[in-house]
């Protein structure tokens, strides 16, 4: 599942170091994620999921461009990587409780629970490596991190029609089953420890 991560920011690299030799910071893109992503939750709670697709993928980009922005201008630091991961909670949270405001109008139950299953799964993944790392321990392992999270939702968006209920039904069991993964990966490593 790395390679989706590694993938993209190889990829995003040559823009990174241009935005870097431009003076763009790396903090100012992870604001403007987020201030997209919430633009995001308002298109699809009224409906436009094809183009609240389009631009959740493309502004979750800056996700990936923001840290190879700081890497490249030689600003990265801790401060950094905690605003990037909180912004990158906030920014999952909207854009579904958009989902959810889209499905509780049209009364989908279903659709509402299964999203809100999605939501609850997509925040015990980061949850669960957060706590780890607090404790010193490596917790980057599971299914379904992030990057995975942010294709399959996009494309379940802007193929709505078809597809967003099966992914978002993919995503509410894949992320809590990549909870119960990181559960046991750190349950083995204390283990290993006594």
């Amino acid at each position: 599942m790395k390679s989706v991560k590694f993938g993209v920011r190889g990829a995003v690299q040559p823009l990174a170091v241009a935005l870097a030799r431009a003076g763009v910071q790396a903090n100012w893109l992870t604001f403007a994620g987020f201030i997209l992503n919430i633009g995001v939750a308002l298109l699809v709670s009224q409906g436009w999921l094809l183009p609240g697709g389009v631009l959740f993928l493309l502004c979750n980009a800056l996700d990936f461009l923001d840290g190879a922005v700081a890497r490249a201008a030689g600003t990265a630091g801790r401060y950094g990587a905690f605003l990037d991961s909180v912004l990158d909670r906030y920014s999952e949270a909207v854009v579904f409780v958009g989902l959810l405001v889209w499905f509780s109008r049209g009364e989908d139950v279903l659709a509402v629970a299964v999203t809100a299953s999605a939501l609850v799964g997509s925040f015990m993944v980061s949850y669960c490596r957060a706590r780890a790392e607090g404790m010193g321990l490596n917790c980057e392992v599971g299914l379904l991190q992030r990057p995975e999270r942010v294709v399959l939702l996009g494309i379940g968006m802007i193929l709505a029609d078809y597809a967003l209920l099966p992914v978002l039904m993919v995503l509410a069991v894949l992320t809590n089953l990549t909870a119960g993964q990181r559960m046991r990966h750190v349950g083995k490593l204390f283990e290993q420890r006594h």
